[in-house]
């Protein structure tokens, strides 16, 4: 089995972890305090998923690329999303309005992919998470670990 991490690029970072066979392992968010601290932290993040094949990230800048630099030396397929293209799939136009409008819609979607992938459910769940739950469904969309999605989850 490999692995896909979707990563939410930013200072507070979304994880979530999907398997090539449709399930999801593991999400989570982590405040990094800092880029510094951030960027030291990927060898060590990317080590955390032993059966790692592919990087989807989300967002731009010196951290995503630093994600990507690592993922590249690692020999990892490395695929960069941006939010309107996953929300594309994921949201209704009428559903991309404002930032807390989104950030809701994205937390009630994502408690339906973390019920499709199998993974428990969240006490709480912050939105970098949620949003990075619905990017790896992305990365395992395009990489056709996912063949269909269930229709709650169809926009």
């Amino acid at each position: 089995m490999t692995a896909l991490l979707a990563v939410d690029v930013g200072v507070r970072t979304g994880f979530a972890c999907w398997g090539d066979d449709a399930r999801l392992r593991w999400y989570r968010s982590r405040n990094f305090g800092g880029a510094p601290r951030l960027r030291r932290a990927i060898p060590a993040l990317l080590d955390e998923v032993p059966d790692l094949a592919r990087l989807v990230l989300e967002g731009g800048g010196p951290i995503a690329d630093a994600w990507a630099h690592e993922a590249e030396r690692r020999a990892l397929t490395v695929a960069r999303v941006s939010a309107e293209e996953w929300r594309a799939l994921f949201l209704l136009p009428r559903e991309h309005g404002s930032g807390a409008q989104m950030k809701q819609v994205a937390d009630r979607l994502a408690r339906r992919a973390i019920a499709f992938g199998g993974a428990p459910r969240p006490t709480s769940l912050r939105h970098d998470a949620a949003e990075a739950i619905l990017i790896g469904l992305w990365g395992a969309l395009s990489a056709g670990w996912v063949r269909r999605l269930p229709p709650d989850l169809l926009r």
